[in-house]
């Protein structure tokens, strides 16, 4: 018997060479499988199809895919080892991930800088002429860390173990390094000397990069001692770079609420109004920051991972096949479907409409219930709305709203009344804000909600512009008040409240 096997993959025309009993875990993930409860065989999410050859039927599949998925070659990627030759159907997504030109003032300097956004989900850089403001390159990569799950609960469970956290933080800078040598070539830079890098990501990320201790992130009231801003040399990362240059992470806000958001901050200018402004960053960890120039408030909600489409039936990131808008056209729903292929899951936006024209037509229930004997609301064959996706939008939109109304009450004055409010992220940058608002996620005017694009690229860029023994930003830092929202007495009350849907808009 041959020691290796042959793995062809299509549509993308690869073959890959493995050792027999490798797990398809590891040799898929480059390739865009997902892995959303982190490799665990529970969510089914993972599925490949087999085309050629023989996948054993592990006893975990059997529970979870249907006979006759079984029957037509679905298999789990977590749980499937390579034992022969075989042919797989894996979709090559292309995700949409958010990169950012916005203009802004600065002072120049010489030099080249590089931004870095280390998002959950996806990782994006920009190579910046320090002394004119201008992206020189852009690159984007998905956050090497998704193996171990989508959400950074699963990340802290697995990093709870120390050789296991060595393992993820090697993998994590491994991976930013290599996007920064992609990002050099891309914009034909290979030689280019670089001067700065400036990296922001939310507390988990900043942990898991600077090899910081994740235990007190992984309990009440999620807190750590070590979330200020961290420093380092391009060749203590393992980055061979022209220059060596010095490398800051970003300072966190307080508990959950990282320097993304901080970057956010400084991209909105929040820190310099006299207005009270909302930012509001919708994700797995929903992150909500209300203030101005005297004070600011922020927190963070766990929202699940339903605006990423994560937990729901059918749902997947916002890449091709992903359903991404959902409207009434004549009494009927239509849908647009990313990549205009046929359709092969939900994303978060698309979840938002689905669930907004449900309610337009009668479908759901103010109470969130399917009105037609629970029948699942059919969207695009074979993509569906199920009575379980409706309850974790609930959840997840109840988490977001409840936080937003408690922290502009505390705040007062014209917070509390009707403040503009900026929607951070991919998420925010394309949902639909009538669709939002429709669910009761977002409560404000259709005209004071404003999308913000990746306010944490933006945030990242101009601190390139900051001192590096300036990045801890202290004056703003001295101004906010981390707020825990469950430990507030009507935190349980509002989140119960805010989970039904608004009876009509």
């Amino acid at each position: 018997m041959r020691r290796f096997a042959t793995i062809t993959l299509h549509p993308l025309g690869k073959t890959l060479a493995a050792t027999r009993g490798a797990s398809l875990r590891t040799l898929l993930h480059p390739f865009g499988v997902e892995f959303p409860c982190g490799g665990h065989g529970r969510c089914g999410a993972c599925r490949v199809q087999l085309l050629a050859g023989h996948l054993a039927v592990t006893d975990d599949e059997a529970v979870i895919l249907p006979p006759g998925e079984l029957a037509a070659g679905w298999r789990l990627a977590c749980r499937a080892t390579v034992d022969g030759d075989v042919t797989l159907e894996v979709g090559q997504w292309d995700t949409v991930i958010l990169a950012d030109h916005s203009p802004f003032d600065f002072t120049p300097r010489a030099g080249h800088g590089v931004a870095i956004d280390l998002g959950t989900t996806t990782v994006v850089a920009q190579l910046v002429d320090l002394a004119t403001g201008h992206v020189r390159g852009v690159a984007t990569a998905v956050n090497p860390q998704t193996i171990h799950g989508s959400d950074i609960m699963s990340r802290l469970h697995v990093a709870l173990h120390r050789d296991q956290r060595e393992a993820i933080v090697r993998e994590t800078r491994h991976g930013v390094g290599q996007l920064l040598r992609r990002l050099l070539r891309s914009a034909d830079l290979a030689e280019l000397r670089i001067d700065d890098v400036v990296i922001a990501g939310n507390t988990v990320m900043h942990h898991l990069f600077c090899d910081a201790d994740v235990t007190p992130l992984s309990r009440l009231p999620f807190q750590s001692p070590d979330d200020g801003l961290r420093s380092f040399r391009a060749i203590d990362l393992g980055w061979q770079l022209r220059g060596d240059p010095p490398v800051s992470f970003l300072p966190c806000l307080g508990g959950l609420v990282g320097s993304d958001v901080l970057c956010g901050v400084l991209a909105t200018r929040m820190h310099e109004r006299a207005e009270p402004i909302v930012l509001l960053d919708l994700g797995t960890n929903g992150e909500i920051v209300v203030g101005n120039r005297e004070r600011i408030l922020c927190a963070s909600t766990a929202a699940g991972p339903a605006f990423e489409g994560g937990r729901i039936t059918m749902g997947m990131r916002a890449t091709t096949g992903a359903i991404s808008e959902v409207w009434i056209d004549e009494g009927r729903l239509r849908c647009r479907v990313l990549g205009d292929v046929l359709p092969r899951g939900l994303c978060g936006s698309g979840l938002v409409d689905a669930v907004a024209a449900g309610l337009a037509l009668g479908r759901i229930a103010p109470n969130g219930r399917l009105v037609d004997g629970g029948q699942p609301l059919e969207l695009a064959p074979p993509v569906r709305l199920t009575q379980q996706d409706i309850r974790e939008l609930q959840l997840a939109k109840a988490a977001i709203a409840a936080g937003v109304g408690l922290l502009r009450a505390r705040f007062g004055g014209a917070a509390a009344v009707d403040p503009r409010l900026y929607l951070a992220g991919a998420f925010g940058n394309y949902v639909s804000r009538s669709s939002a608002r429709r669910i009761g996620l977002i409560d404000a005017a259709e005209d004071r909600i404003e999308p913000a694009g990746n306010t944490a690229l933006l945030g990242a860029k101009m601190a390139l512009f900051t001192a590096p023994e300036d990045r801890d930003f202290r004056a703003i830092r001295a101004r906010v008040e981390h707020v825990a929202l469950a430990s507030l007495p009507t935190f349980q009350d509002t989140f119960i409240d805010a989970t039904t849907f608004p009876a009509c808009l």
